[in-house]
């Protein structure tokens, strides 16, 4: 086949990608119009069915790690050596869009069938369909192949939103999140990790970091829409990420007294959430007066009644920067005004300014008709990754609004063509 032909053959098209997120589309959808699709739930089994399915079909070997991560891997990684990794996640914050994660696997997947379709891989054929016969299985039969294998990973509990700790799959397979603290992490129906992994079918004494897994991945790349307007305003559909900022979690309780709230004068009260909304404003004075990001977007009352004053109020405090230390002080100013309401405030996660790998954002950049630099203050399971000492790279898609974590988060579809094309000649790039 000419080269004009097969790089012409070898492009996404709008129906393929279609066809693999309207698979996805209905999974978890809520009546807000967002998505719930929390770790360990029937839409998140449902969801890795799918990723299983739609692997399977390219003739991917799919293994699960220790901390519940799927990697689709096309070659074998303990012959060849270590690969590339690919993908995102498939779970949601609540009422979440449904880019975030979604968008990075299906990209992922496309990409094989790129690939394919191009003659890379053991036994492929260009311009063959995937899974058209077993001979264009990756893996069998000869044939030219990448030098390294390629993996698709779907990373577990990116999101936190049902046990409270973002990136808990990676940060599992990393040993950054200990399991004996993972499995006695509770949702707000006193669920613990360790029982819904049951309910999953799951083994929670299989929960652990799992350093072999982690060892057979010499590098990854991350797609995943963007989460502000930075390539809104530089006119670019894709951007090659150079770090994620400090970030972490705090929950701040509250005590107060129960009582009546139609017999309890205003002056007999100790109501916890008059001090809560107090701590709200002075979250924002903070952030303002620090330069950086504070959001108390999650609280919960007890014993959560109309008419009942509560007895304790829970909240949590989310805050980021690009300067590490002025989080932490930001942080120490808020320690202070809690503990003048008699509260406590519990760190729940943190994780330092991520920079991305030099060379292979450097490199990226390149192979992506330079492409512009965009730093992200969203965290993603790349920056776990890369806290591990693995070369980590990330790759950002336009989102015309700037709208994130809201059903009314998007991408133009060009634009996700782009994106899948972009990551298409990354991974060329580093399969060489």
């Amino acid at each position: 086949m000419p080269a004009s032909q097969a790089s012409q053959a070898s492009q996404v098209s709008q129906a393929e990608f279609d066809r693999l997120w309207g698979q996805l589309e209905p999974v978890g959808r809520a009546s807000s119009g967002g998505y719930r699709r929390f770790a360990w739930t029937a839409a998140d089994l449902e969801l890795r069915e799918w990723f299983a399915a739609a692997c399977a079909e390219r003739g991917l070997d799919l293994t699960v790690d220790r901390a519940g991560n799927q990697w689709a891997w096309w070659g074998n990684p303990d012959e060849a050596g270590p690969g590339l990794a690919i993908g995102s996640h498939l779970d949601s914050v609540p009422d979440g869009g449904a880019f975030d994660g979604p968008l990075g696997l299906v990209s992922s997947l496309l990409v094989v069938d790129m690939l394919r379709r191009e003659g890379v891989g053991p036994g492929a054929r260009p311009g063959a369909r995937p899974g058209a016969s077993p001979g264009n299985r990756p893996g069998a039969g000869p044939g030219a192949g990448p030098t390294r294998p390629l993996a698709v990973v779907n990373f577990t509990d990116e999101e936190g939103a049902r046990f409270g700790v973002a990136c808990g799959g990676s940060r599992l397979l990393t040993g950054a999140l200990a399991a004996p603290r993972a499995l006695a992490l509770r949702d707000d129906a006193g669920t613990s990790l360790a029982e819904a992994l049951r309910a999953a079918g799951r083994d929670p004494e299989d929960l652990a970091a799992d350093p072999a897994a982690l060892g057979r991945v010499g590098c990854f790349v991350e797609l995943h829409v963007e989460q502000g307007r930075g390539l809104v305003d530089l006119g670019r559909p894709v951007a090659v990420g150079t770090a994620i900022w400090g970030h972490g979690r705090w929950r701040f309780e509250l005590p107060g007294e129960a009582n009546h709230a139609g017999t309890t004068r205003l002056s007999d009260r100790r109501d916890p959430t008059l001090a809560h909304a107090t701590l709200v404003l002075r979250a924002r004075e903070l952030a303002e007066q620090h330069g950086v990001l504070a959001t108390c977007g999650k609280v919960r009352v007890e014993p959560n009644g109309v008419n009942a004053i509560p007895s304790l109020v829970t909240g949590w405090l989310d805050a980021r920067g690009g300067d590490d230390a002025a989080v932490r002080a930001l942080v120490a100013d808020f320690n202070e005004a809690v503990a003048a309401f008699g509260g406590t405030l519990t760190q729940e996660s943190w994780t330092d300014r991520t920079p991305f790998d030099t060379g292979l954002t450097t490199r990226l950049h390149a192979a992506l008709d330079q492409a512009p630099y965009l730093p992200t203050g969203a965290g993603h399971d790349a920056g776990i990754l890369a806290n591990a000492g693995l070369p980590t790279a990330m790759l950002f898609v336009r989102n015309p609004s700037g709208v994130s974590h809201s059903p009314a988060e998007y991408a133009e579809p060009e634009d996700c063509l782009a994106g899948v094309r972009a990551l298409a000649r990354a991974v060329k790039e580093l399969l060489g």
